[in-house]
């Protein structure tokens, strides 16, 4: 990171990485990393080496709504039934962008897997677990950082459990051939 002042909603994620004992290496870019594709673009690294910080709510016994936020390698979309059955919420809903940002901290493409406000229940995609270094968002669409799986697991707390649509066996083999090239959807926000 350059030598100027970091911005606050990076600087949570350092310090919340610190207290866990891990030092982050941050990277900040002129372009947005706001999507999986521009941040595996941005870093050069493979399309499911992405964490997209998603975030769903489920209504809570004083009828407000209690965050999950679900760590998913990139091109993974989340499957609502599969998460509501390992949350054991059957009313589990995406989160609105306003909802996200209110109960993370942090805007939708810079949502962070730590750092936040208050604790959230974080559920992993066991996919992330087949690279060696994940990247997932520093606080900012312009902000990534690198780390292990088992490390990111640890510093969101996060229960890893498959809770992803099944990929049909043409969308694997394009993107292993480089050619998944598809567009943008709401689900890539966050890495």
């Amino acid at each position: 990171m350059p030598d100027t002042p970091i911005p606050a909603p990076i600087q949570r994620v350092v310090d919340a990485a610190a207290r866990k004992g891990v030092s982050l290496e941050i990277r900040v870019f002129a372009e947005s990393t706001h999507t999986a594709e521009e941040a595996a673009a941005a870093v050069g690294a493979e399309l499911g080496q992405i964490v997209k910080s998603l975030v769903f709510v489920a209504p809570d016994a004083e009828d407000s709504l209690a965050p999950i936020a679900c760590l998913v390698s990139g091109p993974n979309r989340v499957d609502l039934a599969r998460l509501a059955a390992v949350t054991g919420e059957p009313e589990v809903r995406r989160a609105t962008a306003n909802e996200a940002r209110e109960l993370t901290g942090y805007v939708i493409g810079g949502i962070p897997p730590i750092g936040h406000p208050s604790a959230l229940r974080v559920v992993m995609d066991p996919d992330l677990g087949r690279f060696p270094v994940v990247w997932a968002a520093a606080g900012t669409p312009t902000a990534v950082f690198p780390v292990p799986p088992a490390t990111l697991r640890m510093l969101a707390n996060a229960h890893v459990a498959p809770i992803c649509e099944e990929r049909r066996q043409a969308d694997v083999l394009a993107e292993g051939a480089g050619l998944a090239g598809t567009p943008a959807t709401p689900q890539n926000a966050g890495a």
